[in-house]
């Protein structure tokens, strides 16, 4: 199992991964946890100069782009060979939602570079924690650059992964507003009951 794991910024996301890492464990289940940008040495790398430089949202685009390469070959692949199920912060959604819907970059040449990286392997399930951007900001307490950009960048973040979630079947959509992050938990556990 392929699992991704989307979101608006401070939507909750590292927390449920870690709630549901600690359930997989409890039950036996072989998995690694990672993120993008980063989840290998050279990706991890990269990941400092995204988070902390400005640039051209075309540089953005091919920094993640590269991280992800890097990412999918030397962490992702091989844990799939093994067996493992990947949990995985982040994935080729965010690119099509932060630099496509939301800095405005052609969504074909971003699906055409997400699929060269990623050597056209789709996540199994994505799990989008949708929440109001302006709670999840509010959470912010160190906010890295694309927090900082603000309530209305992030609500074309937030408008570009609900377009996605309709046209692609693998994606759950999880209202988590009114949830504590072990309800969010159960119900993610349930859908994946559902789908095995």
């Amino acid at each position: 199992m392929f699992i991704t794991f989307e979101g608006t910024e401070g939507c909750g996301k590292s927390t449920l991964i870690r709630n549901l890492s600690t359930r997989l464990q409890t039950l036996g289940v072989p998995h690694l946890v990672t993120r993008e940008p980063g989840g290998s040495r050279t990706a991890e790398e990269i990941r400092k100069v995204i988070l902390n430089e400005e640039m051209d949202p075309l540089t953005e685009l091919f920094l993640y782009e590269a991280a992800r390469a890097e990412h999918f070959r030397n962490t992702i692949a091989p844990a799939l060979k093994q067996g493992k199920w990947v949990l995985c912060d982040r994935f080729t959604d965010s690119t099509l939602a932060y630099q496509g819907y939301a800095r405005g970059i052609a969504l074909p040449m971003i699906r055409t570079l997400n699929r060269i990286a990623s050597h056209r392997k789709s996540p199994d399930l994505t799990f989008f924690l949708d929440l109001p951007v302006e709670i999840g900001l509010a959470r912010a307490s160190d906010p890295n650059r694309f927090e900082r950009e603000g309530v209305e960048f992030q609500k074309k973040v937030r408008k570009g992964f609900l377009e996605i979630a309709k046209k692609e079947k693998r994606f759950r959509v999880i209202r988590v507003s009114k949830l504590d992050p072990d309800q969010v938990c159960e119900k993610v556990v349930r859908e994946l009951r559902k789908y095995l």
